[in-house]
């Protein structure tokens, strides 16, 4: 079980990715486009500079919905490795089976 600062640090941190998505984008495209002036898409640098770094999408980490583990995580499940052979072993995932030969 993963610390529940860690966890609430992850929740957090996709809060404040979304809120910001949009200023982001709009931010990145004026720095882009090459035919507006160099100072107006160097104040967008600096105004995108300005935005809580937590808010980039690059800083989320995925992480297991039971368990808050961030290693071996299957995205498809949102679960970690462990829980996955937990809940297939006790047929909680539809159609999955522990295999044993």
């Amino acid at each position: 079980m993963a610390k529940k600062s860690m966890v609430n640090r992850e929740v957090k941190r996709a809060k404040l990715v979304a809120r910001d998505a949009a200023k982001r984008a709009a931010l990145k495209t004026v720095i882009k486009n090459q035919e507006l002036p160099m100072e107006e898409r160097f104040k967008a640098t600096i105004k995108l500079a300005e935005l809580p770094r937590n808010g980039s999408a690059v800083r989320l980490h995925n992480r297991c919905q039971l368990t808050g583990r961030p290693h071996a995580y299957y995205r498809k499940l949102k679960l970690s490795r462990i829980m996955l052979r937990d809940l297939a072993s006790f047929g909680q995932i539809p159609g999955m089976v522990k295999s044993s030969w």
